[in-house]
């Protein structure tokens, strides 16, 4: 029987009403429950060092410090008429020489629109780069780090795209040396030879970073989208060197689809000539071109880059389960489960390696998901003693909050009890930052995957206990 827990199932970690001018920019204040509004799109920073938050309506994001290192900053994207709003947010980690200049934390704040463009800004609000990536609404972005994945190949960190039956990957190495890039000419002020509101516009100034983008909606245009892991070769492939990811959709005609995403190798290779030198020369060759074309008439409107060619996909299965939507889809943090909630108030949890559907909770509609890492019937008293736990020591669990209930239940992976029950103040959404920094060189220490409560009208951050029993 689970037990019901109370606030020492939560502890917290700041109050961020301090911080109101910046998030009253997103609406915070305005109206009990504005967290509620799914035009709101929060997002917590690696260590839980910072919060981002964008309001889709207003095309504004605020980015707020939770230490109480510095202060927040409030940052009006430049976007045209054909740019779009912003549709997605997420946090991308900046590794190496830069990282400490990035804030102490080395990361970036990722912005999709729903125009398909995809915008980058340092924590100071500076604008890193500008890319078109496909012409439709960004539903989804997803930085994930593949340092434990179970896949013995298990690739390389990553950010995907997704968009209404497409989704896109840049390579974690591609973007980190891009962005590391940028960072350092901001500093540097390499770029005030213009003024910032020109600067901001004209996206023709920033080099392209590669990506590979895949069509996947032969069974269902999907609504939210992942890529589990690195899959073997189809059988008569296999000598190939060529990578192949498995994707996993979830949408109206088809609840799951899965699909084999096979890399196109032209791409690779230029990404990888890329990422090894050649972008160390981008901002020459374009501030070159700029000054060639500053000669030239310029164009009344600079025509949107065309859209990459698709690469190979084939579709492994599909589940039809007509009324049933599927809406949104979490993963594991090895890729090999994901959850699925679908709007009949449904939860599938779904084995990504070998497709089938292992649990199903029912009852739980508008309810969101995250995996967590909890420590089970350990001695909290020896934990006070500095007690250096393992990843074995932790055991994977599912977080579902459930709004209308008013709870957070946790569920022992993959069929075991519901271990807690805690309720949960309305106008509060669940939080998990996109990386964990699990290569830090500085600590040992295993640090498990964690779950924040941030509560829209209090201000309050929390974090789950990880002790359990």
């Amino acid at each position: 029987m689970a037990r019901r827990g109370h606030h020492h199932h939560l502890a917290e970690v700041a109050l961020l009403a301090s911080a109101s001018e910046d998030l009253a920019a997103v609406g915070a204040g305005e109206r009990e429950g504005w967290l509620d509004d799914p035009a709101v799109l929060p997002s917590l920073a690696p260590r839980a060092r910072a919060l981002a938050v964008a309001s889709a309506a207003r095309s504004v994001l605020a980015v707020v410090p939770v230490a109480g290192v510095g202060g927040g900053v409030t940052v009006r994207p430049a976007l045209g008429p054909d740019d779009g709003r912003i549709s997605a947010l997420e946090w991308v980690p900046l590794v190496g020489e830069d990282a400490e200049e990035a804030g102490g934390e080395g990361v970036a704040v990722a912005v999709g629109t729903d125009a398909g463009w995809l915008l980058f800004y340092s924590l100071a609000g500076d604008l890193l780069h500008k890319q078109s990536i496909y012409p439709s609404k960004i539903l989804k972005l997803n930085f994930r780090e593949r340092k434990e994945n179970a896949w013995e190949d298990s690739g390389s960190d990553e950010l995907s795209v997704v968009f209404p039956g497409v989704i896109a990957r840049f390579d974690g190495a591609d973007l980190q040396n891009m962005l590391q890039k940028s960072l350092h000419e901001v500093k540097s002020h390499l770029w005030k030879d213009k003024s910032e509101q020109e600067d901001a516009e004209e996206d023709s100034s920033f080099g392209r970073i590669p990506f590979q983008i895949w069509n996947v909606s032969k069974f269902s245009s999907c609504a939210d989208a992942a890529i589990v892991g690195l899959m073997p070769p189809p059988l008569l492939e296999l000598q190939s060197s060529q990578r192949h990811y498995c994707a996993i959709t979830v949408g109206e005609d088809a609840v799951v689809s899965a699909y084999r995403l096979s890399e196109d190798r032209s791409r690779s290779i230029v990404g990888a000539i890329l990422s090894r030198g050649v972008a160390a020369t981008f901002s020459t060759i374009s501030s070159l071109s700029k000054i060639i074309w500053r000669s030239e008439p310029s164009p009344t409107k600079k025509s949107r880059p065309k859209p990459q060619s698709f690469a190979k996909t084939s579709p492994l299965t599909c589940l039809k389960d007509s009324p049933r939507k599927g809406e949104r889809l979490t993963l594991s943090p090895s890729g090999t489960l994901a959850a699925i909630t679908d709007s009949l108030g449904r939860i599938l949890l779904l084995d990504t390696h070998a497709l089938v559907a292992v649990r199903l909770w029912k009852g739980y509609r508008d309810a969101s998901c995250l995996f967590v890492e909890m420590l089970l019937n350990k001695d909290k008293a020896s934990s006070s003693l500095h007690t250096e736990y393992t990843k074995s020591d932790y055991c994977l669990c599912l977080a579902i909050h459930a709004p209308r209930k008013g709870i957070i239940e946790i569920w022992q992976m993959r069929t075991g009890a519901r271990l807690l029950t805690i309720p949960c103040p309305k106008g509060s959404r669940i939080l998990q930052p996109s990386t964990r920094f699990m290569s830090s060189p500085f600590s040992s220490l295993y640090s498990p995957l964690e779950v924040y409560l941030f509560n829209g009208d209090s201000g309050q951050l929390s974090v789950l206990n990880r002790h359990i029993g």
